[in-house]
Parts: structure tokens; C-alpha cells; sequence
């Protein structure tokens, strides 16, 4: 039902939508139109012409947590159940620069004898679960290709709707990713956040464990009457010993986020699909900044992470391709959510990515998934670094970690004093 009610508000517009494939981290864009006028192959055709056919698949359910869920499962089953002759990389479809229109999914590649398997599968998949499928066939010469959405027709059979040509299309204006990120990649509330567990908690047990930890929304916190010293950085930058060495300099609390109560919960929420591990996240921000505010009125608070680790990452890993994709400076997903506790002071730690390398391997620890990305994907760290500096609100100082420990702490302590009086 989910589905076809998804299904129901994409179909009329069909022909108006853009469809994205992400080959080797890029994105390559095309659309379709009922008649062929001489336009050019799409680049994304012209990389698949070994291909004989190709299929792209859009999971579509009006159930957010469902869908994010499926989406995920969607690509495992597809890595198990597929012949080894297929090829199956990431897709989205959207309507131009319209917010919520993003749909996720997979464009698969068949060199398979027959396709006959790949067609089985699929078949199987349109009949029992939340997924839009489309077949692209090559004309003879391979001058032409053509895209034929399938419909459920049950009784384990399938129609086709008429054929569209594929046709090239502009870049949005926008990355596609951007239409959705705001309470989807990065939350912007408490409550938006909270709406995401909650609703997750009839299939994750562990939500509801995470619900009950939160603070109440009861009443507006105060602002602590000491200052609020947040410092960010990747892994490997000094975080750790600088944040001890300022709790020991300033007799101040040393609090870090995500909180230790969270941390049990981890590996369970880092397994679930980006909606549900950046809300887990989210409300994490959130019960630190109780923590804070509790803190806050007895001594200054040193904070290892906060929002800025959060939405940066979460931005990143969003947005494929190069740094020149992310949002502009000026958009609103880089904006500090109007509910949570601002710092007084937020410091960037920076550091040349093979002395950060070096000293990861020196510490022979165990790194989350989106570290072990920072190492291999150059790219990838690039975009991270430039999220950090564009977040506002406060926005962060930037500060070269380089130099010996006790350096660092120096110029740390001058930018608290000028920055905090303390």
C-alpha cells in the first residue's frame, strides 16, 4: 500500500523527472522524452554500451523508515542474488531543484547470457517489495536507447508501460542530494530527530532504549554561566590530548559527544540505513548539551565533538562527487539547529593528511566505517574538512596541529582568553 501510494505521486510526473547514476563517484544525469529529436547518446549510456541491458531500480514507499531500511537490504540482496556478470552501482531520480522529490535506488549493468536470472529477480522484487524498475534496451546500432517502466500486474506477472527515449540532461543547479538533506542527512531539531527513533522503534528494540535516555523538552534550557569550549577535528589530530590538557589548565569539565550512555548502542545504530544512524547521532548532540548546561554552571566545559562532527560527515557522505557539489556557503543546511545549546568557542584542528595517516597507524585503534573512508578517499576528506569550515553559527577556528602538543595547547589558551575572558 505504502508503495503504491509512493508510486501514485511520481507516475504523473515521470517524464518530468531527472535520473541520476553515480559511476566512480560521479554523477551522470539524463531524462526521457516521449519522442527521439537527435539528441546524443547520455554519457551513462555511452560507459554501459558492452552492456545489452540495463535496469534501474527506485525504492519508492511513502514509509520513510521502511524505505530507508529496504534501500539498504535492497542492495545486499541484489550483491547476493544477481548473477556475477551484473554490475550494480548507485541511482536517485528527482525532480529539478523541487525539495523531497529525491528517490534513491540501484542502476544495474547485465552482461548476464539471456538476462533471464536478472529478469527473475526483478520480477520477484516489483511483486513483494517497495521498488520501481525500469529496463533500458539498445537499439541495434546502439545509436538509441529506450527505458520501459515495469507495473505490478500481479499473479507474478509484469507489464510494461510505452517505451521513452533516454536523452542527455543538464547538471541541476543544485547536487540532487542537497533537495533532501535538511532532517533526512542532518537534523535541524530535537523533535525531528526524536520523530525518526520513535517511529523506528517498532522494528529497532534498541530506539526505544535511546528514547528513554533523552532530556525532557519541557522547559527552555538556561545558558551555563561558564564558557563552552568545543574542539573538532578528524581522528588523529590531537583532539584528545588537547581537550585533557585544557581540563587540566582550566579546572573545567571534559565531556564528549556522543555521550558515553550511547555508547553500547553504537554498533547497533551504525548498521542502519543514513536516516536512522544521523537521528541516533543527532539526539546524542542533544544529550550532551544537557550534560553541558548542567556542567556549565560550575566550571567551564571542554567538549570533544558536537554538531559540527555530526552534519559534517553526514554533508559529506551525502554529497557525491567533488567539493565544488556541496551546498553553497550561504545554504541553509550548514545553519546550528535554533534548539541546541551554542558553544562560546569551536576549534578546527588541522593536519597534513599524512602526519594524520602516520599517527593513525601509530595508534593501531580500530577506526568507524566513514574513517576508514577519510584514509582510502582523498576526496572524500576534502569534502569533510570544507563542511566543517562552512558551518555556521558558531562557525570554527581553524588551528594547525602540527607543532608539538604543548604549542597547540598555547595557541588554544590565547584564542579561549581573547574569545572567552577566561
Amino acid at each position: 500500500m505504502a508503495c503504491r501510494r509512493a508510486m501514485s505521486r511520481l507516475l504523473p510526473q515521470w517524464s518530468s523527472r531527472v535520473f541520476s547514476v553515480e559511476l566512480n563517484g560521479a554523477p551522470f544525469y539524463f531524462s526521457i522524452q516521449e519522442k527521439h529529436r537527435g539528441e546524443e547518446i547520455p554519457q551513462v549510456f555511452r560507459q554501459v554500451q558492452n552492456y545489452d541491458r540495463c535496469y534501474s531500480l527506485l525504492v519508492c514507499s511513502s514509509d520513510r523508515i521502511k524505505q530507508a531500511r529496504f534501500h539498504s537490504e535492497l542492495k545486499e540482496k541484489l550483491r547476493r542474488d544477481l548473477p556475477t556478470e551484473c554490475d550494480l552501482s548507485p541511482m536517485s531520480s528527482f525532480l529539478p531543484n523541487v525539495k523531497d522529490s529525491l528517490v534513491k535506488g540501484y542502476f544495474l549493468k547485465d552482461m548476464s547470457v539471456g538476462s533471464t536470472l536478472s529478469e527473475k529477480l526483478l520480477r520477484d522484487v516489483i511483486q513483494h517489495d517497495p521498488v520501481l524498475v525500469c529496463s533500458y534496451l539498445k537499439s541495434e546500432d546502439g545509436q538509441l536507447w529506450t527505458q520501459r517502466l515495469w507495473r505490478d500486474a500481479g499473479s507474478h506477472s509484469v507489464e510494461t508501460s510505452k517505451d521513452y527515449y533516454v536523452v542527455p540532461s543538464e547538471a541541476p543547479e543544485y547536487h540532487p542530494a542537497t533537495l533532501n538533506i535538511i532532517n533526512s542527512d542532518v537534523f535541524y531539531s530535537f523533535e525531528e530527530a526524536y520523530e525518526v527513533l520513535k517511529e523506528s522503534a517498532d522494528i529497532i528494540p534498541e530506539a526505544t532504549s535511546v528514547l528513554e535516555l533523552l532530556p525532557s523538552r519541557a522547559k527552555a534550557r538556561s545558558k551555563p554561566d561558564f564558557p563552552v569550549i568545543v574542539i573538532e577535528g578528524l581522528d588523529a589530530t590531537g583532539k584528545t590530548t588537547l581537550t585533557e590538557s585544557l581540563r587540566d589548565t582550566l579546572g573545567a569539565a571534559l565531556l564528549r559527544s556522543p555521550p558515553k550512555c550511547l555508547s553500547p548502542l553504537r554498533a547497533c545504530f551504525d548498521r542502519e540505513p543514513p536516516l536512522i544512524r544521523r537521528a541516533f547521532y543527532a539526539l546524542g548532540n542533544y544529550i550532551t548539551a544537557e550534560e553541558i548546561g548542567q556542567e556549565g554552571m560550575k566550571t567551564p566545559v571542554i567538549v570533544d565533538r558536537f554538531w559540527h562532527s555530526t552534519a559534517a560527515y553526514a554533508i559529506a557522505t551525502a554529497v557525491s562527487g567533488p567539493v565544488c557539489n556541496l551546498p553553497a556557503d550561504s545554504s541553509a543546511v550548514y545553519r546550528w539547529p535554533r534548539d541546541l545549546l551554542q558553544p562560546s568557542l569551536v576549534v578546527l584542528l588541522t593536519l597534513d593528511p599524512e602526519e594524520r595517516k602516520r599517527r593513525l597507524r601509530d595508534r593501531g585503534e580500530g577506526e568507524t566505517a566513514e574513517e576508514q573512508e577519510l584514509d582510502h578517499n582523498q576526496l572524500f576528506r576534502l569534502k569533510v574538512e570544507e563542511a566543517y569550515r562552512r558551518i555556521s553559527g558558531p562557525a570554527c577556528i581553524t588551528v594547525d596541529a602540527s607543532p608539538p602538543a604543548d604549542q597547540v595547547l598555547q595557541q588554544v589558551l590565547l584564542l579561549i582568553r581573547g574569545k572567552c575572558h577566561l
